[in-house]
């Protein structure tokens, strides 16, 4: 019993409990008396294999399968949510590199009205783009670039004559981008640091709807500098410029709910997605 107990890493008292358990379960007294040893009963005999039987399938059960991922069959649809901003400067590349090794694969891009993490928590969606803050302290997340606010203004605008200063800022007609329409924000609490205030003149969803609103108009719009780097958003016809006052970093991760950390598909996914998003930033 001293035996078994070392090679269980059990207590001689815990085996001799453990053993109490087992021949109540059974109804045999498994092991008896011989001599100063032990001996099994023949219905203990009996066991031994159809026990190895079950240590084995319980083993296989347990051990997750290493199936290598081959990606010219894989057929799968992965769902990403992510603002407009995101998907016009990152969704052309990734959907050229990720059909090139995997042709069968589709890609679907969701909008993203709310940080709630409940899509990631139901499977719904694959992955989320944005700054981190999702409302579920599970959620994995991986950092794949740094942005920053910046004020654009159509050429030829008269504020990008002279200095840019938090006055001159200030006194121009804004709009501004918000999924749920609110006004001010970091650059404001900025502003009425130094005793300002923006005129905010409209209020739209997204940053493209803010820069098209610049590119036909004489207002500023406030949008990551990040959205200038798509040359078809831009055109040519707008001109970003850094802020007249300090605004926090923005950093854009990619985050997915833990129950996809092993899974081969996904893994590979969100590494040719943080690829894309630090080749293109």
């Amino acid at each position: 019993m001293t035996s078994a107990a070392r090679r269980l890493g059990l207590s001689p008292s815990a085996m001799s409990r453990t053993l109490a358990r087992l021949r109540s379960a059974t109804g045999d007294p498994l092991l008896v008396q011989a001599g100063r040893s032990l001996v099994p009963t023949p219905y203990a005999e009996r066991l031994v294999e159809r026990v190895h039987v079950l240590v084995r399938e319980t083993r296989a059960v347990l051990t997750p399968a290493i199936e290598p991922l081959d990606l010219a069959s894989l057929d799968r649809t992965f769902t990403i949510r992510a603002n407009e901003g995101f998907v016009a400067l990152f969704a052309a590349a990734l959907v050229m590199a990720v059909t090139r090794e995997a042709p069968l694969v589709r890609l679907r891009f969701a909008p993203k009205p709310d940080k709630d993490a409940t899509p990631l928590r139901e499977g719904t969606i694959d992955i989320e783009v944005g700054t981190t803050g999702v409302s579920a302290p599970e959620v994995r997340s991986l950092l794949v670039f740094r942005d920053r606010f910046i004020g654009v203004a159509r050429l030829g605008h008269p504020l990008l004559d002279g200095t840019m200063t938090p006055q001159r800022y200030a006194a121009c007609g804004h709009v501004v981008a918000s999924r749920r329409g609110a006004l001010t924000g970091p650059v404001d609490e900025a502003l009425q640091e130094l005793g300002l205030k923006r005129r905010i003149v409209a209020v739209v969803p997204g940053f493209l709807d803010a820069l098209t609103i610049a590119r036909q108009s004489d207002l500023i719009a406030l949008v990551p500098r990040s959205c200038l780097r798509n040359r078809e958003v831009a055109a040519e016809t707008l001109k970003g410029f850094d802020l007249p006052v300090s605004t926090s970093e923005l950093a854009i991760s990619l985050m997915w709910h833990p129950r996809l950390d092993a899974d081969p598909a996904h893994r590979w996914f969100r590494q040719k997605l943080a690829e894309i998003c630090q080749a293109t930033s």
